[in-house]
């Protein structure tokens, strides 16, 4: 790769405001959040020979989703892992061209995949080669920010993950634009929509590559006075991501956020179908409620994480378990009352606190083990996601076909997984509050940026 894309070349000059590198890490993070847009395609690819309707040798609609969103969601949580020590040695200038050229690359063979009907090529492309794309691009900017941004943390990572979040806000309206475009009596216009927005996305993600910069060692904002409030566990010592994961304190952050994601997860990837069978409404309907919880999932990022540095990160994690197990355990109430508008209000702070759980664990773990390694440490703990993102639709899916099966009335059979998701909010609420400092034995004894 070319030198100026080396960290020694993306160290902040005198007067560089780190005001610059939030739409740098929005850039980015936007254009990754596609993924959560990707339902758009999925009636279009089923479709893809048919045209207008399914027909013999079309792709099922479960197989497309496992392939391509679910895939890649398990990719980015592995690529993160095994990548986040070459990206905190690399700096996020480089990992962000790789991010894009991984992820934008990816929507290229897809492209091919569609064009060509090769089922293959389709989940190379978006599952696998994208996902590396989503991996990097997810945790360099992250890591980058919280270096920025001592002060407040919870504030910077909310910034950057709610990008990440508002992705399927442009995506998935770009990509159903760019299909109504490109369709035709022969084709969906999925394949022409993915070269679009690949070319698109790879513009604006080196556009985030390019501004971006990191600190001077020994940096700090003017004015700022590390803390020292042990109640809001924020540590002045450093922990490299190979001692870091092998500590309590790592697998307890794991299970806090499998927990809040799993339940979260859940609940976002059946919102549509839960709102037709519980209150009987029009599938139109269900879509723009969707749509109400993605902007939540959005803004919860921002305003939990923000908040977080007012109470702390463990602080924070209490209110996502004790106030999400509450409204768990109100979701068949509110079918009981036949009353969707309740029944949209609990879902709504659910899906925000499940944002805000995403955006506060980078700070989570920065405060618990220093800003050395933060990027590589947050790439393992997002496993976390991987590992959710598989059981939290799948129990919601398979508990509620379970009991339609058994006889259980549609309009009540989300009411025993929600009981379930309450209590794995409780198990996350343990493991929150059995976090503790980091033994001084693991500190990291000379730290070198």
């Amino acid at each position: 790769m070319p030198s100026f894309l080396d960290r020694e070349h993306t160290i902040a000059p005198a007067g560089y405001s780190r005001w610059l590198v939030p739409p740098a890490a929005i850039a980015v993070q936007m254009c990754i959040g596609e993924i959560y847009g990707f339902s758009v395609f999925n009636l279009p690819l089923s479709r893809s020979l048919g045209v207008t309707k399914p027909t013999a040798g079309d792709w099922s609609l479960p197989t497309i989703v496992l392939c391509t969103y679910s895939l890649g969601l398990i990719i980015l949580g592995l690529s993160a892992a095994v990548f986040g020590k070459w990206v905190e040695r690399n700096g996020p200038r480089k990992t962000m061209f790789a991010s894009a050229c991984f992820f934008c690359g990816g929507l290229v063979i897809a492209s091919f995949g569609v064009r060509l009907h090769n089922f293959a090529l389709l989940t190379l492309g978006y599952g696998l080669v994208g996902g590396i794309g989503l991996g990097l691009g997810y945790i360099a900017p992250v890591s980058t920010l919280v270096k920025w941004f001592p002060d407040r943390p919870g504030m910077a990572t909310g910034m950057a993950i709610m990008g990440f979040g508002s992705g399927a806000l442009v995506g998935g309206p770009l990509g159903v634009v760019l299909m109504d475009h490109f369709k035709s009596p022969t084709s969906v216009g999925v394949s022409e929509a993915f070269l679009v927005m690949g070319g698109l996305y790879f513009v604006m993600m080196n556009f985030g590559a390019l501004i971006v910069r990191v600190p001077a060692q020994g940096w700090v904002p003017e004015g700022y006075v590390p803390s020292t409030e042990t109640r809001k566990l924020v540590t002045s010592a450093q922990v490299s991501v190979d001692v870091a994961w092998k500590t309590p304190q790592f697998w307890l952050l794991w299970m806090v956020l499998c927990t809040n994601v799993t339940a979260g997860i859940g609940l976002l990837a059946q919102a549509s179908p839960m709102t037709q069978d519980m209150f009987g409404v029009s599938a139109a309907a269900a879509g723009g409620f969707v749509g109400l919880l993605s902007i939540f999932n959005m803004g919860g990022r921002f305003f939990w994480s923000s908040y977080s540095d007012v109470i702390g990160r463990k602080g924070a994690f209490c209110v996502y378990f004790i106030l999400g197990c509450i409204l768990y355990l109100l979701v068949p109430y509110s079918q009981k009352l036949n009353s969707v508008t309740f029944f949209g209000a609990i879902a709504s702070v659910i899906i925000s606190m499940y944002g805000g759980g995403f955006a506060t664990t980078p700070a989570y773990l920065r405060d618990i083990f220093g800003t050395m390694q933060v990027g590589a440490i947050h790439g393992r703990v997002i496993t976390a996601w991987s590992m959710a993102a598989v059981l939290g639709p799948q129990l919601v899916t398979n508990i509620s076909a379970y009991q339609k099966a058994h006889g259980v009335p549609k309009e009540q059979a989300y009411n025993t997984t929600m009981y379930l998701m309450a209590c794995i909010l409780v198990v996350g609420l343990i493991c929150n509050l059995l976090v503790r400092e980091v033994d001084p034995k693991h500190h990291h004894r000379e730290w070198t940026a």
